[in-house]
């Protein structure tokens, strides 16, 4: 394996898999005498990395305009009928 001049390296998948580093996975290396060690990043409790970048995907992307309150039905599981009776 080579280092691009970039400083950049290709981890393999078997161990992007067996470490379950997917893309946007933030990573920390540790110096041990002659050898580095990589792993996932420490996060803070309650912090996360995958919920927060599908949100920034997703965000702006809704095109059906939805009040408020047909938004709350459908998500408590209301029929629209019983959402226009109110």
């Amino acid at each position: 394996m080579q280092i691009t001049s970039k400083g950049q390296v290709t981890i393999p998948q078997e161990i992007r898999n067996r470490l379950g580093l997917l893309p946007h996975t933030q990573v920390e290396f540790e110096l041990a005498g002659n050898h580095a060690r990589i792993r996932k990043a420490r996060r803070p409790p309650g912090d996360s990395a995958r919920a927060r970048l599908t949100l920034e995907v997703l965000r702006g992307t809704a095109d059906t305009r939805m009040s408020t309150d047909e938004i709350l039905a459908l998500t408590r599981g209301e029929t629209r009928a019983a959402t226009r009776r109110k």
